[in-house]
């Protein structure tokens, strides 16, 4: 992605696993908790990025926190 393209698109910020669950926030802005990788994804969507241009695997456009995208606590029973 060239350094034009990165400005265009929000920095998307997932926090560490806590109970199952992952707090984003999307240029700063809480946009909620996801509890698994396609849920991230539809978040980015809500906020305006194409969908061809969702690459979770991307750093410059993901962070991911205390651990990537396949690092999910399990959620705790009810």
């Amino acid at each position: 992605m060239d350094e034009t393209n990165r400005r265009e698109l929000p920095r998307v910020v997932v926090d560490p696993p806590l109970d199952g669950r992952r707090r984003v926030t999307i240029d700063g802005r809480d946009v909620g908790v996801a509890v698994a990788p396609d849920e991230v994804a539809l978040m980015m969507r809500r906020a305006g990025v194409p969908a061809d241009r969702i690459a979770l695997d991307d750093p410059d456009l993901v962070e991911w926190q205390g651990g990537g995208r396949d690092d999910w606590l399990a959620a705790p029973p009810d």
